[in-house]
């Protein structure tokens, strides 16, 4: 405990020196720097606050011991060793908060996101689940006060969604999320079966952090840009002008479209969003490759071919095959209440890494 002791000081000794430069004139004038230092001192405030208030316990524990070795009253006496016993036990809990505190922090953890949601094997019902799916983070983020933003969209016959893109806003989204990638299992009897067999179709989710511009450099010559008539809903303004945007990225091969605003600009302003976004997540992905061993012993992120869970309607139950967690009230889950399921895989993933450097 003092290694761990020494860098929580170290830490706390950072934090000051950061609140001290968001005072600095310099720095305030200077909006890519403040922004910058702003960030780095939010990553610790957490830490910090919990080490402050360990601390805390650890004075209270000192005063007791000294109160018991200088006390005669023997009321006191007893009141100081039922307090300190308490106090003990509550360090234990800051101890292990600390440690988790202390891991290597995922450099997106603070990012928005741009989410994909595709039908899988299924047909129809899998467009249906697909916007199902879609529907579930929608509530998710309306309910943490996150803003929900749909990029590009094509639905099939019957309401439901061959492919959805969608970007969502907030304070650190990309952490609460970042375990959904992966391919998400329905079992339940659709509407069309008139026999009552139980039909199985798939949906698959790739949840990528959001890139900025200065995370990812795109040099305007390498770029196609084509325009075209938006199709499906939106009103005739929507489908008759050259609204849509498609943006092709020459030296990689990848292509990115938008029709969902009006505005050619904001289509073109979504597009290059998600190109920024998936050439970072090649990028990462690059250097995944590498230490894919140590990947394998976590939750895992951004397998695209994993089956991650299971819908099951029959039995009103959704299940986490990756930590082996069911939980009841498939409806409210899929209503957008799946907080205990996201904090499962949380705590699953930091109790591995902690179990790898102990």
């Amino acid at each position: 405990m003092f290694e761990l002791y020494n860098k929580l000081e170290e830490i706390e000794k950072k934090y000051n020196e950061l609140e001290n430069q968001l005072a600095d004139p310099e720095i305030i004038k200077n909006q890519s720097e403040f922004t910058k230092v702003s960030r780095t001192r939010s990553g610790l405030e957490e830490t910090v606050a919990c080490f402050r208030e360990y601390q805390r316990l650890l004075k209270d524990i000192n005063d007791n011991e000294r109160l018991l070795e200088t006390e005669k009253d023997t009321d006191i006496l007893a009141m100081a060793a039922e307090e300190l016993l308490a106090l003990k036990a509550k360090t234990d809990g800051y101890e292990d908060r600390l440690k988790i505190l202390l891991l290597p922090r995922d450099p997106n953890d603070d990012k928005n996101t741009i989410v994909e949601i595709r039908a899988g094997a299924g047909g129809e019902e899998a467009s249906l689940f697909a916007a199902t799916l879609f529907r579930m983070y929608s509530r998710y983020a309306e309910n943490r006060g996150w803003k929900c933003d749909v990029i590009d969209s094509h639905s099939s016959e019957k309401g439901g969604m061959k492919e959805i893109i969608f970007s969502i806003t907030g304070e650190k989204v990309y952490s609460k999320i970042k375990y959904e990638s992966g391919v998400h299992r329905v079992q339940r009897v659709p509407i069309t079966e008139a026999s009552g067999r139980i039909h199985t179709s798939t949906a698959t989710v790739a949840v990528l952090p959001e890139a900025e511009e200065v995370d990812i450099a795109i040099n305007a010559n390498d770029l196609r840009v084509d325009t075209f008539c938006s199709t499906g809903p939106g009103g005739q303004s929507v489908n008759t002008t050259y609204s849509a945007i498609r943006i092709t990225h020459i030296p990689t091969g990848l292509v990115v479209q938008c029709q969902d605003e009006k505005s050619q600009i904001k289509n073109k302003a979504k597009a290059m969003k998600v190109l920024r976004t998936r050439m970072l997540e090649a990028e990462q992905q690059k250097q995944s490759d590498q230490i894919a061993q140590d990947r394998r012993s976590q939750v895992g992120t951004g397998d695209r071919s994993e089956r991650i869970r299971t819908y099951n309607y029959p039995q009103n139950r959704i299940t986490d095959h990756r930590i082996n967690l069911t939980l009841g009230n498939l409806t409210g889950f899929l209503d957008g209440d799946i907080e205990e399921m996201l904090q499962g895989l949380t705590v699953y993933d930091q109790t591995e890494k902690l179990k790898k450097i102990s």
